[in-house]
């Protein structure tokens, strides 16, 4: 162990002293874009309802509540609590870059963010509601009926409707100018921790899942390729929707976009710190052990991966 742990330091040397030469567009992360296109108008209602309880059985939930910008969109807590302290049985994703997921959800049982929406809104251990429900709510509150006819100049207001004022708000909810992005830009260096993290990043082969401009949201990847994992008998993942035995355990690979923010990790929360989820999954995932050293490093450059927390950007 001591020796593959030199030989690795060894690799690392080498690999600090070339790699400010090399970088090129060829890297398999790319900057978030300052901006993409949207409706203002749209948006400020879709905040509305992001915000709002009324789209709750009980009226005590609401988008937000298990999306907290204070925590990086994403839910402090181990699983999602839901009307009538009805208990989830998934950690609930960061709402930041969701825009970028080529699937929603962590099996990507939803293959857009309008029919995201609609999923916990409708789910019985979440927001409780019915279309009809929902419909009728929204179509008697004066300020919405007056706000969705000025747009949409309806004369009733349909849960699709609604559902794609959410989704023109959260095309907002992007986080460009992380300290990564910049640097990927020659705007801006690394540290040497941050770049040692960067390159074991990649020498380690976890860039061969988290890549692209959402570091993950893009496959479907197994946990516990190595070492397998116990799974949970009310696991969503992409068996629970194909029956296929060899998709037990396989999720969506979670973006790692502002991840030092979004703890708890994993699609069960059971991992407490970024330390925790990089030992778990080097040893499921890649068979190996990190040393602290490593780990302190990787960490140093995912931290590098959190942006501008753009949800004041837009005021109702």
């Amino acid at each position: 162990m001591r020796e593959r742990e030199r030989e690795r330091e060894r690799i690392m040397r080498l690999l600090l002293l070339v790699t400010p030469l090399i970088l090129s567009a060829s890297e398999p992360i790319t900057p978030i874009p300052q901006t993409i296109p949207y409706n203002s108008a749209k948006a400020i209602l879709g905040k509305h309802l992001f915000f709002d309880t009324i789209l709750s059985k009980d009226q005590t939930i609401a988008c937000v509540t298990c999306h907290d910008f204070q925590h990086g969109g994403a839910d402090p807590r181990t699983v999602s609590i839901g009307v009538d302290g009805k208990i989830g049985n998934m950690q609930s994703p960061s709402v930041l870059n969701a825009v970028f997921n080529f699937t929603q959800f962590w099996n990507g049982r939803a293959k857009n963010l309008i029919e995201q929406a609609s999923g916990p809104i409708h789910n019985p251990a979440e927001m409780g509601m019915t279309t009809g429900q929902i419909e009728q709510r929204i179509n008697a509150d004066p300020y919405y009926r007056e706000s969705f006819h000025t747009i949409s100049k309806k004369a009733s207001i349909t849960f699709t409707d609604i559902a794609e004022m959410i989704v023109e708000y959260e095309k907002t909810l992007i986080t460009p100018n992380g300290k990564f992005d910049r640097f990927l830009k020659g705007e801006e260096k690394l540290s040497p921790k941050e770049m040692q993290g960067y390159i074991l990043f990649k020498q380690l082969g976890c860039a061969s899942c988290h890549n692209g401009v959402n570091v993950g949201g893009n496959s479907f990847q197994k946990f516990g390729v190595i070492v397998p994992m116990v799974r949970a008998s009310n696991t969503d993942d992409r068996f629970s929707l194909t029956k296929r035995e060899n998709d037990k355990n396989v999720f969506k690979v979670p973006t790692l976009r502002n991840i030092a923010l979004t703890a708890p990790y994993f699609h069960d929360g059971s991992a407490a710190t970024l330390q925790e989820a990089l030992t778990k999954m080097a040893n499921h995932n890649l068979g190996i052990k990190l040393s602290t050293k490593e780990i302190h490093n990787i960490i140093a450059f995912l931290n590098t991966l959190s942006g501008q927390i753009p949800h004041k950007t837009i005021t109702p």
